[in-house]
């Protein structure tokens, strides 16, 4: 008889044999330490088969930022099952397992990377974050961009690397908060990357890039900047590798407009669907998410379906009186007029991904075609990004 068991460091061997296996690469033993090292911050819980490993699930309890404030999060990683156990539903038992220990611990939201879209989607995860990349000939930068400021390339700062981080995904919705943890361990963690931080003219830090320069190629694995100013002095310090690189390669935000910027903007741009998420406590999550003020007060019915994990399925009333929006949970009313929506839609909403607007005249929810405009004017708009991985 198979049962859900939480997993520790004695089990660390037999998890990453699965995890080899599943996923398909092999660990050398620096790397595999490495692996444990930063699994001491999972929970991993296992669905054993006389006391042997059936299937695994990594939960890793981190914070994002929505609108600006903090949110609990749990990020899914780590699902494999050995391939003699598959199809017999061990995945959805550790998923339904995960969301009750996220919903006890105040996580609000949860995070995963599919490998099948259609598969996490059933359990109430939706696509939420895209990344945009860009492949531009290095030439097309080399511009006078009229910068005020210069470029120092630097030993890993954490603390002036990190209030750059949070000032610019402030901007967006969605990012992970990091710790000091997780900048050691997930982003300044290849021997080979090159740290470069742009002043002004002040000496105030308002940029930096994390990037490598190999076989002709410049790869910026992560840029965030606090003013225009110091993205064209980052732009600047990218073009004056001309003589090293014929191309450049990075990942941005969806919204990104930097082909604005370039007097020929015909280089490779591809946006694709990134990161999944879902909300998992539906009542603490619209009680804590900050909302756009609205010019007159209103009340807006909002029901939810969640197929999967029913806690949250029901009726929620969202009023504002005197500029603050309250929510309370209601008794099923199936005769009012209400916005009916989905798990998924209500995430992909409320994290800005897709508009009220966008779902409805999609078909994908429904309801007063008012009530969706008061509903879009409260939500407020901002572009979702996710830079990380796990």
């Amino acid at each position: 008889m198979t049962e859900i068991k939480q997993l520790g460091a004695k089990d660390y061997d037999e998890i990453f044999s699965l995890s080899q296996y599943a996923f398909q690469y092999v660990l050398s033993k620096e790397a595999l330490e490495k692996k444990k090292h930063e699994a001491d911050r999972h929970i991993i819980w296992g669905v054993m088969d006389n006391e042997e490993i059936a299937a695994k699930l990594h939960l890793i309890p981190l914070t994002v930022y929505i609108n600006g404030k903090d949110f609990e999060m749990g990020g899914i990683s780590a699902v494999a099952t050995w391939p003699e156990y598959r199809r017999k539903g061990m995945i959805k038992d550790l998923l339904l397992h995960a969301l009750k220990y996220m919903k006890a611990n105040g996580q609000t939201v949860s995070y995963l990377h599919p490998f099948s879209a259609p598969f996490y989607r059933q359990y109430g995860w939706e696509m939420t974050f895209a990344e945009k990349t860009y492949e531009i000939p290095i030439e097309r930068l080399k511009k006078r961009w009229h910068e005020s400021g210069f470029v120092k390339r630097i030993n890993p700062d954490i603390p002036l690397l990190h209030d750059i981080y949070s000032r610019f995904v402030k901007l967006y919705n969605g990012a992970l908060t990091r710790d000091e943890m997780w900048w050691q361990q997930r982003i300044l963690n290849e021997d080979n990357q090159v740290v470069a931080v742009a002043y002004n003219n002040e000496n105030q830090a308002e940029g930096y890039l994390i990037y490598e320069v190999k076989k002709e190629v410049f790869t910026v694995d992560e840029m965030a900047y606090c003013t225009p100013n110091g993205l064209k002095i980052l732009l600047q310090f990218i073009a004056n590798h001309d003589s090293m690189a014929k191309k450049v390669e990075m990942t941005v935000p969806e919204n990104d407009n930097l082909p604005l910027l370039v007097e020929e903007p015909r280089f490779n741009q591809k946006v694709k669907p990134y990161f999944m998420a879902r909300i998992v406590d539906v009542s603490a999550f619209l009680n804590q998410y900050i909302y756009q003020n609205s010019t007159k007060s209103f009340s807006l019915l909002l029901r939810v379906e969640d197929t999967f994990f029913s806690d949250n399925s029901g009726d929620y009333i969202l009023e504002q009186t005197n500029g603050q929006v309250h929510v309370t949970r209601a008794a099923e009313t199936k005769n009012q007029v209400a916005i009916q929506c989905s798990i998924q839609q209500l995430t992909s909403m409320f994290f800005g991904y897709k508009r009220p607007r966008e779902l409805y005249d999609m078909g994908l929810i429904s309801g007063n075609s008012n009530d969706i405009d008061q509903l879009d004017q409260i939500i407020p708009y901002k572009q979702t990004y996710f830079p990380d991985f796990f």
